[in-house]
């Protein structure tokens, strides 16, 4: 019978990197004080990935009291938008050696009070929230030392985010919209409280503007990140003496609703109302019409959120924005505006 593979070492990983054996042992535990050129760091990445290599976690968390584990919470499961955030952050734990824990703050009694449970039990080595925590819960958590990071959401007073370029995707999609010759341009926005949503919006105004348009009011409706809600503004927008020819929707998951909602109130998309909508999934590709959209940086954000998490100390002060790629990705769901 064959024997049984030998088990990669951090010695074997060495090798391959040419680096120390310490080199390899602080990459894999995400130490934030080593010190090592970019192609250093990434040759010994690319040795771990190849090799295979897997640190032993239990004898890991029983020498530096640490769990190795991540938890990510985000509002909703059945958002398609969370799983691009949630596959980048389990790529970027792998990469580090450690695991993530996802849960929904919508499906907990308490997401809050679950999170310091979590940190309680040594479960947990840091906390990622893409879900509506309030600023108050955060503070008690940064009294507590507790790492943690916002995902694509800021609150005030907040200094520990990382966010999508929200304005530019907007931006774009307005531009699209202009560059096909529409003028009357509508925003089903989301929900008004939302962070996201007033960025979306925001970049909306500002794309307006420079186009030398006007924000029609009656034309923007704000509803929540549903199915649902899309239709229900789209509805909302529709009712108007004089309906847009164009609408921008701040999210895929309400643009089904949005096709829908148009199709039953007797409009054509893109004969008469053409769709854009900010983030790209797979499904977007086989809707009827096939809905353009505008591309993000969702999984990148997911990694980026992971790395800060583990690099950086509880105190430390945390705002960036991850940029790229963020493009617009042309379907039949936009088209010039009927005569």
């Amino acid at each position: 019978m064959p024997g049984k593979p030998a088990k990669v070492t951090l010695s074997d990983v060495a090798t391959v990197a040419k680096v120390d054996r310490s080199v390899v042992s602080r990459v894999v535990n995400g130490d934030p004080n080593l010190n090592v050129r970019p192609e250093t760091r990434r040759r010994v990445e690319e040795a771990i990935e190849r090799l295979g290599y897997r640190p032993n976690a239990a004898a890991r968390s029983l020498r530096t009291a640490r769990a190795y584990m991540f938890g990510l919470f985000i509002p909703d499961f059945a958002n398609p938008v969370y799983a691009e955030i949630i596959k980048g952050a389990e790529q970027a734990a792998g990469r580090l050696g450690y695991g993530l824990m996802t849960a929904s703050s919508g499906e907990v009694r308490s997401g809050h009070q679950r999170c310091l449970d979590l940190l309680a039990q040594n479960r947990v080595d840091g906390l990622l929230f893409a879900g509506e925590e309030s600023g108050h819960e955060l503070e008690r958590l940064r009294t507590a030392k507790v790492p943690w990071l916002l995902v694509n959401r800021r609150v005030n007073g907040s200094h520990r985010y990382v966010v999508l370029d929200d304005e530019r995707a907007s931006g774009l999609a307005v531009d699209h919209l202009v560059s096909l010759g529409h003028r009357r341009i509508g925003h089903l926005a989301g929900p008004a409280e939302a962070d996201t949503a007033r960025r979306r919006y925001a970049g909306f105004v500002a794309a307006m503007r420079r186009a030398g348009l006007e924000v029609d009011r009656r034309h923007v409706a704000h509803a929540d990140y549903t199915p649902a809600g899309g239709a229900a503004a789209m509805r909302e927008v529709l009712s108007t003496p004089q309906p847009p020819t164009a609408v921008l929707v701040a999210n895929t998951a309400s643009a089904v609703g949005t096709l829908h909602a148009a199709h039953a109130a007797g409009f054509a998309v893109p004969g008469d109302i053409s769709v854009i909508a900010v983030h790209d999934m797979a499904l977007a590709g086989h809707l009827v019409p096939a809905l353009t959209t505008v591309r993000m940086p969702l999984t990148e954000l997911g990694s980026r959120a992971l790395e800060l998490l583990a690099h950086h100390d509880p105190d430390d002060e945390i705002t960036e924005v991850v940029t790229e790629p963020v493009e617009v990705v042309i379907r039949d769901s936009t088209a010039p505006p009927a005569r």
